[in-house]
This record gives structure tokens, C-alpha cells and sequence, in this order.
């Protein structure tokens, strides 16, 4: 998969910024609009629990409060690494922790096949935060499920992020391949929170995006970003 990239057509990466506070209501927006479906669901059961006498209906209420429940701790785990400040001040994250992330975010509904290629245990935090936002991008546009590949690898001078889709339907919005190739051109919605901070990531970090053709069989997402100077 990695090979593949170096194939792919290179984006052209420009420095358009944002509002800090702008990306703060973005990143809140989106935070809540993930949220809400497993969370309503967990006051849903609460409610049902509160009012059933039946023990098959209260049994399926307790399960739907389990898989609710579930699936809000592994938003909040996914979120946690990709948006905030996941490992504190430290300059690396065991990739590990994002593996299962990732798992936890697309493996419970069993929609989307999940393959992890990273053989080292640790990389830098913002390797790893781009990496899951790469993961998320494509996942989504996975829309009927599919296989996501998750890729990165450490080179002489850089290091290499891939992360590939194929799927029966593969949709990425024209709005989020702009967001990641150029930044805040104008109005951003709450969805495209991931893709601006790809953006921002490789543009702080000096490095480049490669994306495939939106007529590609699978979407290929990936990212070349310069290796810390110091030495490890």
C-alpha cells in the first residue's frame, strides 16, 4: 500500500488558516453531532427500563444500554487521539493505542474490515493524529462498507502515512478533498473538521498530501511528513 502511494498524484499544500475559535465551535459541532445518536439512545433505554415490567423487554433494553454505551466510550477513545491532547506532553504515542481506537470506532458494527499496517510500536503524536484523521476521512466515505487499510512507515528522512478504501460505494465529498488539499477556503461544516486539521498537521510539519482521482476503483489518502531532528 505504501509503494502504491508514491504513484499517486501530489496535492498541491497551501497555508489558508482559521479562526482558533472558528475550529473550536467546528471541532464542538462535530464532537456533539457523533455523539448524539449513542447517547439518545442511552437515555431512550433508561427510559423504556424505567416504565417495562416485562423481563425479555427489560433484557433488551439493558443490551441496548450496553451497545449505547460501547459505542459512546469508543467515539469518545477515537476523539480523544485524533482531535485532543491524547499522551500529554510526551512526543510520542504507542501506536498501539490508535490501532485499538480505530477497531473500537468502525469494528463494532463489523460494516468496515479493518487492516493495520504500522510495524512500529511508537510514532509522533502528530503522526498519529494524522493518521486517524486520514483513517476517519475514509472510513466515512466508505458509505456501504468495505476493507480500510491503515498504513505508515518510517524512513530516512520522512515519515509515510497511507490509508486505503475500497468498498461497493465509495463517496468523498468534493468539500472535504478541498478542505484537505487547501485548508479553509471558505464556509467549512462541522463533517470537514478532520480534514482541516490534516491539512494543518502537514502544513505545520512541512510535508505533502497525495490523494487518488475521484474515478479511482479506491481512495488512497496518504501523507509525507519530515522526520524530527532529533535524534531518538
Amino acid at each position: 500500500m505504501l509503494r502504491t502511494l508514491r504513484e499517486v498524484r501530489l496535492c498541491p499544500i497551501t497555508g489558508c488558516a482559521m479562526n482558533p475559535v472558528d475550529f473550536a465551535s467546528l471541532l464542538c459541532s462535530r464532537l456533539c453531532h457523533d455523539l448524539m445518536s449513542p447517547v439518545g439512545a442511552l437515555n431512550n433505554g433508561i427510559e423504556l427500563l424505567a416504565d417495562e415490567t416485562d423481563p425479555d423487554m427489560r433484557e433488551k433494553c439493558l443490551e441496548l444500554l450496553s451497545d449505547s454505551a460501547r459505542a459512546s466510550a469508543n467515539k469518545l477513545k477515537f476523539f480523544r487521539l485524533a482531535f485532543g491532547a491524547a499522551g500529554g506532553f510526551g512526543e510520542e504515542i504507542d501506536t498501539r493505542e490508535a490501532q485499538a481506537a480505530l477497531e473500537g470506532l468502525f469494528g463494532a458494527e463489523r460494516r468496515i474490515e479493518l487492516g493495520w499496517v504500522v510495524s512500529d510500536n511508537k510514532l509522533p503524536k502528530d503522526a498519529v493524529k494524522l493518521l486517524l484523521n486520514l483513517a476517519l476521512l475514509v472510513g466515512d466515505a466508505l458509505v456501504r462498507g468495505g476493507r480500510l487499510d491503515v498504513g505508515a512507515e518510517r524512513r530516512d528522512d520522512e515519515i509515510e502515512l497511507a490509508v486505503r478504501g475500497e468498498g461497493p460505494r465509495i463517496l468523498l465529498d468534493p468539500a472535504l478533498r478541498e478542505t484537505l488539499a487547501n485548508g479553509a477556503t471558505g464556509t467549512i461544516e462541522p463533517r470537514a473538521a478532520g480534514a482541516w486539521l490534516a491539512h494543518s498537521l502537514v502544513v505545520e510539519a512541512g510535508g505533502s498530501i497525495q490523494i487518488s482521482d475521484a474515478s479511482a476503483e479506491a481512495l488512497l489518502i496518504g501523507a509525507r511528513i519530515p522526520r524530527s531532528a532529533k535524534p531518538e
